[in-house]
């Protein structure tokens, strides 16, 4: 019993780590970081056995200089991993006013869905996407399902990009999102797709696509596409990205596809604006 402490004290450094894993996993930098530190592993275990004083030395003195560049190379990376890990569900309440406009917003999917009327939204979380939202019209208004018909509907002056909701309300439409340079084994993934896990590889956001060909709903998280969702699938994927937290799992967006759902055809319309 006197060591129930130490028990307290592993179970918070693991969850720390693991958290801390989740928040960076996701992040452009995460891989260079895992192989630099697997090499450094590596030398520093291989020099301690066979007692390489050379390489110690050096291992000593570039530790703090190594740890210092690192901050500085990714330090966007490290930004945005940091912003997801505050952005933990674990770390936030989301009460009525969050309930209500979850609920608008898949009425407003659906409802695109059925009439088969082409969207990109982008739900802003903590990492700010000003930088999109200055490519497009700033609104500021209560989002509503009307208000998103009328944006999206074809030929509509801001129906071509993407709409930006942050605070629960539409903070602009007609924005521009990077388009991801992943190269896609489907080929019908179309450019609203592509921007959406553009986006979303980029910052902790949320994006939605309807397809203006077949209707097909699609969610990406942290640069991993999931389509074809039926309206149940949609409203609880909803539902635990929100309340929840549970992220997406760690495959290729490509191999993500619903083959049971209606594909868009090699020429999917689906555009944003260049």
């Amino acid at each position: 019993m006197e060591h129930w402490r130490d028990g307290i004290e592993i179970l918070l450094l693991a969850t720390c780590i693991y958290q801390i894993y989740r928040a960076f996993r996701s992040t452009r930098g995460a891989q260079i970081l895992v192989g630099l530190g697997t090499i450094l592993v590596v030398l520093t275990l291989v020099s301690t056995v066979f007692k390489f004083e050379v390489i110690q030395w050096i291992i000593t003195r570039a530790a703090a200089v190594l740890a210092f560049a690192l901050i500085v190379i990714f330090q966007p990376e490290l930004r945005t991993g940091l912003a997801r890990l505050g952005s933990n569900r674990l770390f936030s309440l989301y009460g009525r006013r969050r309930l209500d406009f979850l609920e608008r917003f898949t009425d407003s999917v659906i409802n695109l869905s059925k009439k088969r009327v082409g969207a990109l939204f982008a739900i802003q979380r903590d990492v700010s996407l000003k930088e999109q939202l200055d490519t497009g019209v700033h609104l500021d208004a209560r989002f509503t399902p009307e208000l998103a018909m009328a944006v999206f509907f074809p030929k509509a002056p801001l129906h071509d990009g993407g709409m930006i909701l942050a605070d629960d309300r539409v903070a602009g439409a007609a924005c521009v999102f990077p388009v991801t340079e992943r190269e896609m084994k489907d080929r019908s993934t179309g450019l609203r797709h592509r921007a959406a896990i553009g986006l979303t590889e980029r910052t902790d956001a949320i994006c939605v696509v309807v397809s203006e060909e077949t209707g097909g709903i699609s969610i990406c998280e942290n640069g991993q596409l999931q389509r074809n969702l039926t309206e149940k699938q949609f409203r609880d994927r909803i539902s635990e990205i929100f309340f929840t937290g549970k992220p997406t799992h760690e495959t290729p967006p490509d191999e993500k596809l619903d083959r049971k759902g209606p594909v868009p055809p090699a020429g999917d319309r689906d555009l944003v604006s260049d």
